[in-house]
C-alpha cells in the first residue's frame, strides 16, 4: 500500500501518479486492485545535471489555488526522478508525519497535458504522508516549505513498460494536518483461537500464529482497539499503519518499517481490506484474516505465494 511516485500517467489518481503501488489481483473478481506491497522501495539514483536542467526549464504559469499551465521545451526527458520546489508557500509550516492534501496536473514529455485533480478529478484532491520514503525526493523538496507549496516532479518512463514517456507533475499542497502515530481507544479482548498480537513501545505489532492454525474460509474482522472517531465509509481514502503476514508468521510488508503510514483509496485495495475496514472507526486497530479469494487468489505476488490467506493488523489513523 506504499505511496510511490511512478512514471505512469494514465490514471488521474494517486494510485497511478502518486501511486499506491501494489499488485494486480484477479482473485476477487473485482478487477485490478492494490494492496500492501511485498517489496521495499529501491533507492533511486541521483538526478544528473541534465535532468536538473531539464526540470529547471519548466515554466509554471497561474496563481496558486487553481490549475497552472506548464510550458517547456519538448521533448523533455529525465533519467531518474527529478524534483524542484517552485514555490515555498505562505501557509502554515509543513511537518514530517503530517497528512498532506494535494492537487496536481500531469503532462507528458512531449508537452501533452494528461489531466489534473482540479478538472478531470472534479476538484477532488489526494493525500500522502510527508516523510513516507515511497514518495522519494518530494520529501526533500518540501523541507522547510509551507501549505501552498508547489513542487515539480519529473519521472522517466517506467521500467516495466507501463509508460513510455517522461511525465511531469506539478503538485500543490492545499492543506496539512497532524494525525495520530498509532491507534488510540478502548482495548478489545479478541476471542480465543485467533492470531495473537503484541505491540512494541512505538505501536508496531508483532504476531503469534497458534500451532496448527487453519485460516478461515470467510473474512475475519476483529477490532483490537476501538477508536472513538467516525466510521469508515466505502470509497473513502484511509490513512493507516499496517503490517502483513502469511499464516506461517512470515512478514511480507509493514508501513512501520518504512517509518510512515500510508494513505490509500478503499476502491483500490484488495477485497479483504475494502470489506474489512468499512464500518470500523477512526482510531481503531483491526486484525484482518483474509482468505485467498479476498486477497490475491491464485496469483503469486512477491513473497506471497498463490492461494495464500493473509493476516494484517491495521491502525486506522484518518480518513477523508
Amino acid at each position: 500500500m506504499k505511496l510511490r511516485i511512478t512514471g505512469g500517467v494514465a490514471a488521474l489518481a494517486l494510485v497511478a501518479a502518486l501511486a499506491l503501488t501494489g499488485c494486480s489481483s484477479d482473485g476477487s473478481g473485482s478487477g485490478s486492485t492494490t494492496s500492501p506491497s511485498p517489496s521495499p522501495t529501491a533507492t533511486a539514483p541521483s538526478p544528473s545535471a541534465q535532468d536538473v536542467a531539464a526540470l529547471a526549464g519548466v515554466k509554471v504559469e497561474g496563481a496558486a489555488g487553481a490549475e497552472p499551465k506548464l510550458t517547456f521545451q519538448t521533448p523533455l526527458n529525465v533519467t531518474t526522478q527529478t524534483v524542484r520546489q517552485v514555490e515555498k508557500g505562505s501557509g502554515a509550516a509543513l511537518k514530517e508525519g503530517q497528512e498532506l492534501t494535494i492537487h496536481y496536473v500531469i503532462y507528458q514529455g512531449d508537452g501533452t497535458r494528461v489531466g489534473s485533480t482540479w478538472k478531470e478529478g472534479q476538484g477532488t484532491p489526494e493525500q500522502f504522508i510527508l516523510g513516507d520514503a515511497g514518495v522519494g525526493g518530494i520529501n526533500d523538496a518540501l523541507k522547510g516549505a509551507n501549505v501552498g507549496a508547489r513542487v515539480l516532479v519529473a519521472n522517466p518512463p517506467a521500467a516495466d513498460g507501463s509508460s513510455t514517456t517522461t511525465s511531469i507533475m506539478l503538485l500543490e499542497v492545499s492543506d496539512a494536518k497532524s494525525i495520530p502515530s498509532r491507534a488510540e481507544g478502548t482495548k478489545v479482548t479478541p476471542p480465543a483461537g485467533l492470531p495473537t498480537v503484541t505491540l512494541a513501545s512505538n505501536g508496531k505489532p508483532s504476531i503469534h500464529i497458534p500451532d496448527g492454525y487453519k485460516a478461515p474460509s470467510t473474512l475475519v474482522v476483529q477490532p483490537l482497539i476501538k477508536g472513538s472517531g467516525a466510521a469508515i465509509k466505502a470509497g473513502q481514502t484511509v490513512t493507516a499503519h499496517y503490517t502483513g503476514w502469511l499464516t506461517d508468521g512470515t512478514q511480507f510488508d509493514s508501513s512501520w518499517d518504512r517509518g510512515a503510514p500510508a494513505s490509500f483509496p478503499l476502491s483500490n485495495v484488495i477485497q479483504g481490506w475494502s470489506e474489512g475496514l468499512v464500518g470500523q472507526t477512526i482510531g481503531s486497530q483491526v486484525l484482518l484474516v483474509i482468505p485467498a479469494d479476498k486477497g490475491y487468489g491464485a496469483q503469486a505476488q512477491g513473497q506471497i505465494p498463490a492461494n495464500s490467506p493473509l493476516v494484517f493488523v491495521v491502525d486506522i489513523l484518518a480518513a477523508s
